[in-house]
């Protein structure tokens, strides 16, 4: 899960980072990190841990989208079952769990000029459910 969760990332931005400073590109970097960072979750101590070492990561210049449960085909799979999914959506003031487009949408703002004086921040994608 580390290695996945945190050094995979790691390597990809630093090389995504020597290029752009190599080539003289303007940019930013986007990381995803999950609402799992902030909040501690049952059962997902090592997932959590990651996420927040991510987060941590992504300080200069670089920010993280926290989405909840994203209803990716995975993300339907998993969630699918009302019972699993309803002490989830339960503790979610807009009542569902995000859609693909709630992530790339929120992504696309900090890669985008409109962003430029935003850096080390964390984008929770959520639902409402860090601050309920």
């Amino acid at each position: 899960s580390f290695d996945v969760n945190f050094g995979a990332v790691l390597h990809v931005s630093q090389i995504i980072a020597r290029q752009m400073i190599a080539q003289g590109l303007p940019g930013a970097i986007v990381n995803v990190s999950s609402q799992a960072s902030q909040r501690a979750l049952q059962d997902h101590a090592i997932y959590c841990s990651t996420k927040s070492a991510l987060d941590m990561l992504s300080k200069i210049r670089v920010n993280t989208v926290n989405p909840t449960v994203v209803m990716t085909d995975m993300g339907r799979i998993n969630w699918s079952d009302p019972q699993k999914s309803a002490a989830m959506i339960n503790r979610i003031p807009l009542g569902k769990f995000a859609e693909v487009d709630d992530v790339v949408n929120s992504i696309l703002f900090l890669l985008s000029d409109k962003s430029a004086m935003t850096t080390g921040s964390l984008l929770m994608v959520d639902g409402g459910f860090s601050v309920s």
